[in-house]
């Protein structure tokens, strides 16, 4: 057995690996202000309206932007943001926000902005996504994934200008999750003198490619496969304690950015693996974070191919998998069993919801009585990428394909690179997928929408393309009250249908962590979206 697989050896054989393969004396930033990130995968662009991705969240949504309303990161209120102030009406449908005066935008090596922040940006932003005859509307290909799998555009009336800094959001209907989706990561406001700007020069895709916001720091630089680095943004219109720099260090493998972590090249990685916690934990220099996770991982089945069109198919592959071992060997005991979308810590938790146990001989009857043949064979997509929900999809698909085999079906496990799979599950071209989600906002509207209507399927949010037209409505159901109980009461309904349908089999629900140089300081978790760097810092 070698060495590097005993705790004893593990520190000293990743420094072996650090000095080959970027030398322990490597010069870093650590001279000046600053503070690298260690980055698991390359953003899709550096603007959040146009991705899910947590990736394309981390790397802009609360570096380069901000939004009308934000999440407080530690208890998920809704606080103010570019909006001082806002009022509903008591029908539910006006929402007037106040906006904030002197906000300044980016001046960069690219744009020198001639006004701050007013209305104009506000409907703007909105527009983009939710006017299809928007001049900048199909700039970037013209898809919104999350406004998209909410509808928003079909929910909102009219965006108007009061004056400079008043605007006020007219709805169809009530939407009781609406404040909470203008505060979630894609809901960010971009400068629309920049984009004009852009427009008479022929060149509007730069608005995502070299971004401008009104965020704590500036876009300098990226390239791919190897890093970003922003600067700060010294007229930031809130106080900042943040670095002068900020650099994600893009590094795909776990195990070198665990490496890279241990000898000071980077000041906090993104997703350190289950099988490191323990040693991160027994390092005097490093720091681990840890905080229930708002997030679902799940296996979803493609409903709209056959056989998996069929719910009895469904079902038996979800009794045809131990649930039980995939927990013990994937998530090494730092997540808890899923029985429906919502974790533990949503007001909408069911704690009796039903779910499904192990059971190859039911599984097989099943497949048998919807004319499954033995030797039947079906792909699983494993994530290239480490997720919370997901830490390792492929040793995840490892284990189902054996279970799968019990039962006379054949897998195929398919992964490649990770803008590509997400691109081509949008597309359908998957059998069933192991994926999950992370909440943009602490509303259990937030897991029941995006991932399981109709109105989800073109975006890609939803991946079990599943359109059921009762579940549905009982989502929407949920929308027209504030009660709490009322909308439980209906969320609950809407967890017997998915269990009975079995679009998607819940698996579990993951802890979060983050892990740093004990030397950084006010790093915190974000269980509403993307990471924040303005508060961080590190002792000298």
């Amino acid at each position: 057995m070698s060495l590097c697989l005993t705790k004893r050896y593990y520190n000293a054989c990743l420094c072996m690996a650090c000095l080959f393969l970027f030398g322990c004396e490597k010069q870093t930033l650590h001279d000046i202000n600053a503070i690298t990130f260690c980055s698991e995968s390359n953003p899709g662009s550096f603007n959040p309206q146009l991705d899910t991705s947590s990736t394309t969240a981390d790397a802009s949504a609360h570096q380069i932007y901000d939004r009308l309303l934000e999440f407080n990161p530690s208890n998920g209120i809704i606080e103010p943001g570019l909006a001082s102030s806002w009022l509903v009406s008591s029908d539910g449908l006006t929402y007037t926000f106040q906006l904030r005066r002197g906000v300044e935008f980016h001046n960069t090596d690219y744009f020198t902005p001639t006004r701050t922040f007013n209305a104009d940006d506000v409907i703007f932003s909105i527009d983009r996504w939710r006017n299809a005859a928007h001049p900048y509307h199909d700039v970037g290909g013209g898809n919104y994934p999350y406004f998209d799998s909410l509808r928003l555009d079909q929910r909102i009336k009219s965006v108007e200008r009061i004056n400079g800094y008043r605007v006020e959001i007219t709805l169809f209907r009530p939407d009781s999750s609406f404040l909470a989706n203008l505060a979630t990561d894609f809901a960010v406001i971009l400068s629309e003198e920049y984009a004009i700007e852009l427009m008479a020069k022929g060149r509007p895709t730069d608005l995502d490619r070299l971004p401008i916001g009104t965020g704590p720091y500036k876009f300098r630089e990226f390239r791919q496969n190897q890093y970003i680095r922003f600067e700060r943004h010294e007229n930031y219109f809130s106080p900042s304690d943040g670095p002068d720099q900020l650099v994600f260090d893009i590094t795909a493998k776990s195990s070198l950015r665990m490496a890279k972590l241990i000898t000071g090249e980077c000041d906090a990685v993104a997703f350190p693996s289950q099988s490191d916690l323990s040693v991160i934990e027994d390092r005097p220099d490093l720091t681990l974070l840890e905080k229930p996770g708002l997030n679902i991982g799940f296996w979803a089945f493609n409903t709209s191919k056959a056989p998996f069109n069929n719910p009895k198919v469904r079902q038996a592959l979800a009794l045809a998998v131990d649930k039980t071992s995939l927990l013990d060997a994937v998530y090494l005991g730092q997540a808890t069993r899923a029985k429906s979308l919502v974790p533990s810590a949503s007001w909408a938790y069911q704690s009796n919801a039903s779910e499904f146990g192990y059971n190859p001989v039911r599984a097989r009857e099943l497949l048998d009585e919807a004319g499954v043949p033995y030797n039947f064979s079906m792909d699983i997509w494993a994530m290239p990428v480490q997720r919370a929900y997901n830490p390792n999809a492929l040793k995840m698909a490892q284990l189902m394909k054996s279970y799968l085999s019990d039962v006379g079906i054949t897998v195929n496990i398919v992964s490649y690179d990770w803008n590509i799979f997400r691109e081509n599950l949008r597309l359908g071209m998957h059998d069933s997928v192991l994926i999950g989600w992370n909440a943009d906002n602490g509303d259990p509207d937030n897991f029941y929408r995006p991932l399981l209507t109709c109105d989800a399927i073109p975006s890609g949010t939803n991946r079990a393309m599943w359109c059921n037209r009762t579940y549905d409505a009982l989502v929407e159901q949920a929308l027209l009250t504030d009660d709490f109980d009322k909308r439980t009461a209906i969320y609950h309904q809407a967890n017997a249908l998915i269990f009975e349908q079995m679009p998607l089999m819940p698996i579990a629900h993951a802890f979060q962590y983050q892990a740093v140089r004990s030397n950084v300081q006010n790093m915190q978790i974000n269980p509403f979206g993307g990471i924040r760097f303005d508060e961080v810092g590190r002792n000298k």
